[in-house]
């Protein structure tokens, strides 16, 4: 893995009302993403630094080392207007490299002094870590947290996504998370078409879930977008050679696999977090009520009322591209590890 050291000239990204994500603003300390899932729908934005969206993806990381510095300097200027800054919409911000760089101490920490509102979406255990400094920030300011985990099955996850903890490690971060005070939820996704969406996998990831003390959970099926497209093509021929004919019949030349389906699995999985009663049970924090945000202050993506989400959170589906994406050019150090 290689990691390559630049100073952004911002960190703060604007969203576009015309994106229809439920917030407007984004910060990505990294690019590309050692997590190396073969479904990860940004892969293909490594291709906007003349990367590809393969193992260039998965092995050469860019770091914003001044990432910090910018959101304490941005987040106060005059004109900003306390959005709710979205983060882990594009690749990890928890990632591999994060233990080595430690940017998001310093992001969590101006985005607590500014009383901003904010959301973070990882499947990273060093999530744990800042957990003082969340608790901090949540006293002051709307703070939403959430932990990926698709599906319950270690030996997939081992080969789907193999940079990643287990999806037993990411859960016990949720459960910790809850003993802190805080509400943590769960995106499940992505459920995987005839790898993890049988009736006994789906209920099975669901009673871990509850299980956990997730405050919500909201599935989403695989999408493929360019980029990640191939590259799951190419993993599923690799390990599932008779799945290929079905996957390209069930997504056809399309990034989404059909409306029905994906009802389908949405109904199940709403189904079985009101039979494990998710955001009802667990952890007596997980029912702690949300603390108000301060008078101003954009609200952040709403939580589900009954503990189950919607099938396609526009959260892991971010479409905005950065507004900005460094080249490599501008690179100060390679970093072998």
């Amino acid at each position: 893995m290689t990691f390559y050291e630049v100073h952004a000239r911002s960190i703060i990204n604007k969203v576009p009302a015309s994106s229809r994500m439920p917030f407007r603003a984004t910060i990505n300390p990294y690019r590309g993403c050692g997590h190396a899932c073969a479904y990860c729908f940004a892969r293909g934005t490594h291709t906007y630094l003349d990367l590809d969206a393969g193992l260039d993806f998965n092995s050469k990381i860019i770091v914003k080392v001044n990432a910090a510095e910018l959101a304490r300097k941005e987040l106060t200027r005059p004109q900003w207007s306390g959005e709710h800054i979205a983060m882990g919409t594009n690749v990890d911000c928890y990632q591999r490299a994060e233990g080595r760089y430690r940017l998001m101490p310093g992001i969590i920490g101006a985005l607590r002094d500014a009383r901003s509102p904010f959301s973070i979406l990882t499947k990273g255990t060093l999530l744990l870590r800042d957990l003082d400094l969340l608790c901090e920030a949540a006293e002051v300011s709307e703070v939403g947290l959430s932990l990926s985990v698709g599906f319950a099955d270690a030996g997939l996850s081992r080969s789907v996504e193999p940079g990643t903890p287990s999806p037993q490690r990411r859960l016990e971060v949720c459960s910790a998370i809850t003993a802190r005070g805080l509400r943590c939820g769960i995106l499940m996704g992505p459920v995987l078409p005839f790898l993890s969406d049988s009736p006994a996998q789906l209920a099975e990831t669901v009673r871990q879930i509850a299980a956990a003390g997730a405050s919500s959970v909201s599935p989403i099926v695989l999408h493929l977008r360019p980029g990640a497209r191939e590259w799951f093509l190419g993993w599923l021929t690799e390990h599932h050679p008779d799945l290929v004919g079905k996957y390209q019949r069930l997504y056809g030349s399309g990034a989404y696999a059909p409306r029905q389906y994906q009802q389908q699995i949405a109904a199940r999985v709403a189904d079985l977090a009101r039979q494990h009663r998710v955001g009802q049970v667990g952890p007596a924090a997980a029912r702690r009520p949300v603390r108000q945000r301060r008078p101003g202050a954009a609200a952040g993506p709403a939580r589900p009322a009954d503990g189950v989400g919607t099938s396609r959170p526009v959260v892991a589906a971010g479409r905005a591209r950065p507004s900005r994406n460094p080249s490599l050019d501008e690179v100060q150090l390679t970093l072998p590890t």
